[in-house]
């Protein structure tokens, strides 16, 4: 199973609310972007779709950001996949002929059809709940929410002192 892109930050973005849903607080989303390691623009539409799914709640203004809608263990790996436009086709046919035909198979019917089983089961069955809870990985998450990027100066030393003998050229002139 190879999930696209947006259904793998869709997950990524609800186990970190999972992961935070004692707090209880909002979390922004550039905050929620730099933790899970997601492009901002990307993660606002993915957000949006999982507002939309009625998976979080938007909270907007000061203190704003997103908070799981429903508790965790009643929020299903599938309704996350789901809401992240990811389909998972049961009868889909890895050899490439269309729909899986157990009448008329193709020579990877036997194990795939068994893999499309396994992972739809798995993804019915699992939830932001069974999203590991270990007190290091809060604290992991947590850290990773708390870290700041680095000023420009101390990120890119060779651009910040160009621009400083630009801006000092520029006053000399």
């Amino acid at each position: 199973m190879e999930l696209t892109q947006t259904a793998e930050y869709a997950l990524r973005a609800m186990a970190l609310l999972a992961t935070l849903d004692d707090d209880g607080l909002p979390v922004r989303t550039p905050d929620m972007a730099r933790a899970a390691g997601i492009p901002l623009h990307y993660l606002s539409k993915v957000m949006r779709r999982m507002v939309v799914a009625r998976l979080v709640r938007s909270q907007k203004g000061h203190g704003g950001g997103f908070v799981l809608a429903r508790p965790p263990a009643e929020i299903r790996f599938s309704e996350v996949l789901e809401a992240a436009g990811y389909k998972l086709e049961a009868d889909h046919c890895a050899f490439g002929w269309g729909r899986c035909n157990p009448l008329g198979p193709c020579p990877l019917h036997p194990t795939f059809s068994r893999l499309n089983v396994l992972t739809s089961d798995w993804a019915a069955q699992t939830t932001l709940g069974d999203v590991q809870r270990d007190p290091r990985t809060v604290d992991r998450v947590r850290a990773a929410l708390l870290a700041r990027p680095a000023p420009l100066a101390a990120a890119r030393p060779a651009v910040a002192a160009r621009r400083s003998r630009t801006k000092a050229a520029t006053r000399s002139e």
